[in-house]
């Protein structure tokens, strides 16, 4: 797989596959070999516009947003049930386009996925689509939650299949048109999806999916034929984003960074605080936007952890993503690479001490955009390595004196997305989680990323909710139409 070179002809647009308005390609670059694996087209803003005149059509004047909530759940149910037996397909191009370890992409780029689907039809299915109030002054209000509109969905290269499914699952549950621009590094997961799509019960003009770079989205995001955007990216984009729709008063959705901290209370294991660091902050090689690269530990017992977190970095196997053993591939891009090695260099000028890892190949490796595994410790929470989202494999200790400067170190970001509390008192952790100023957090796990549970940080790291009931109202408009002599009874 990772030495064949795939090659697609044509973009899915509004529901059929169409010649490209361009004859321009993305090349994919297999992060492991930097030898090409894929060549797909690269749309142009014809083709942008052709996407969105389609889901403009389908939306004002198609069936899909009339349709009973019920018959586009069972659209839904249909797609899951496609997805399901191509889940190890789906590993596999995501391993070579991206360079996850095959055994992160089998669970948390294909299956996590797969589940969430079925999942967010379940939420529909007992949303309140439509209810009556009765009203204060007398008479009934009736309330109907309705389609936002023409969706503009902008997918990053990290986790790309969960966070199509995250923004296109719900946006067809709520009789939403999307246009999706899924990243350049990483065409073909967003092919994928579009095989699963065709044939589908879904009208023309629904869904168009058009993989390209930032200049396109720029241009999509812009489009006067949209409705709403919903953006997860850099908070730097993200603010191009926001300014865009601020001007245009568009509906905006931004699930943006991180720089999430893992709190270890003094009553925590070592070895469990260590195994899971190696989950919560090196999940995907340290590229996700939740992931806990600052670890707060007791000074009391500061020792205790890092000889436990420093084990743990130095047994990290490195290497071919497409081996079983792997646990931490190489990054996406060369691009990647040199940004975290760079940071790696800042933080020795900075004073961190580097305890694991640092600048280099790792061991047996002379090729790939790999970076070592790596741990600072003696980190100050004002130093640039704890302060920027570095995306990479680098966690930062900090000492921390009681659980107020604890929470207070945890709060000292620009940042508001994720977290997690490791403690052998639960009771404990949940009183310090309700304390820190973040949209989710764990105890004793990564947050764990639940269909029924809203998604989505504070602060600079975004704008509304993903998932659960709270994330399909992002994709809702809300009606009230008042009756006057109605009795208000609920209705259904």
């Amino acid at each position: 797989m990772a030495e064949a070179v795939l090659s697609r002809q044509q973009l899915y647009i509004g529901g059929a596959w169409v010649t490209p308005g361009t004859a321009d390609t993305i090349e994919v670059i297999s992060p492991h070999t930097e030898q090409p694996v894929a060549r797909v087209p690269a749309p142009g803003h014809a083709d942008v516009d052709r996407a969105v005149a389609a889901a403009r059509t389908a939306f004002d004047a198609g069936p899909w947003p009339r349709l009973d909530p019920s018959e586009r759940i069972a659209v839904v149910r249909e797609l899951a049930e496609r997805f399901r037996p191509r889940q190890e397909e789906l590993a596999q191009l995501i391993t070579t386009e991206m360079g996850a370890p095959i055994t992160f992409s089998r669970s948390a780029h294909a299956r996590l996925p797969g589940a969430m689907i079925g999942a967010l039809a379940d939420v529909a299915a007992k949303h309140p689509w439509h209810e009556t109030r009765r009203g204060a002054f007398g008479g009934a209000v009736e309330v109907y939650r309705e389609p936002v509109g023409v969706v503009a969905a902008i997918i990053p290269w990290n986790m790309p299949m969960f966070l199509t499914v995250a923004k296109l699952v719900p946006a067809l549950l709520a009789g939403c048109t999307i246009v999706l621009k899924p990243s350049p590094e990483t065409p073909l997961d967003a092919y994928f999806m579009a095989d699963l799509l065709d044939g589908l019960d879904v009208p023309p003009g629904v869904v168009s999916i058009l993989p390209g770079d930032r200049e396109v989205g720029r241009y999509l995001v812009a489009h006067p034929g949209v409705d709403k955007v919903s953006f997860t990216g850099s908070t730097a984009a993200g603010r191009e984003v926001a300014a865009a729709c601020g001007a245009a008063l568009r509906r905006v959705g931004l699930e943006l960074g991180g720089k999430s901290a893992a709190v270890v209370l003094d009553d925590a294991d070592p070895e469990a605080v260590a195994a899971g660091t190696a989950v919560a902050g090196l999940m995907n090689g340290g590229q996700a936007c939740v992931a806990q690269t600052r670890i707060l530990l007791p000074r009391s017992r500061y020792h205790d952890y890092v000889d436990a977190l420093a084990s743990m970095v130095e047994n990290l196997s490195v290497g071919d993503p497409f081996d079983p053993a792997t646990r931490i591939g190489p990054l996406v891009t060369e691009r990647q690479q040199l940004r975290v090695s760079g940071y790696i260099e800042q933080g020795r000028r900075e004073g961190a001490r580097l305890l694991v890892g640092g600048l280099g190949f790792p061991d047996g490796l002379d090729r790939g955009w790999y970076v070592r595994p790596t741990l600072f410790v003696d980190v100050d929470n004002g130093m640039r390595i704890a302060q920027e989202e570095i995306f990479g494999p680098v966690l930062g200790a900090i000492a921390y004196d009681d659980e107020d400067d604890a929470v207070r170190l945890a709060d000292a970001t620009e940042y508001g997305l994720s977290g997690s509390i490791w403690t052998s008192d639960i009771e404990r952790g949940r009183a310090v989680a309700r304390r820190i100023r973040s949209g989710t957090l764990g105890i004793n796990q990564a947050y764990s990323m639940d269909p029924a549970a809203p998604f989505g940080g504070v602060k600079a790291s975004g704008i509304g909710r993903e998932f659960g009931p709270e994330g399909l109202d992002g994709f809702l408009d809300t009606k009230s139409v008042s009756v006057a002599g109605a009795d208000g009874r609920s209705g259904g």
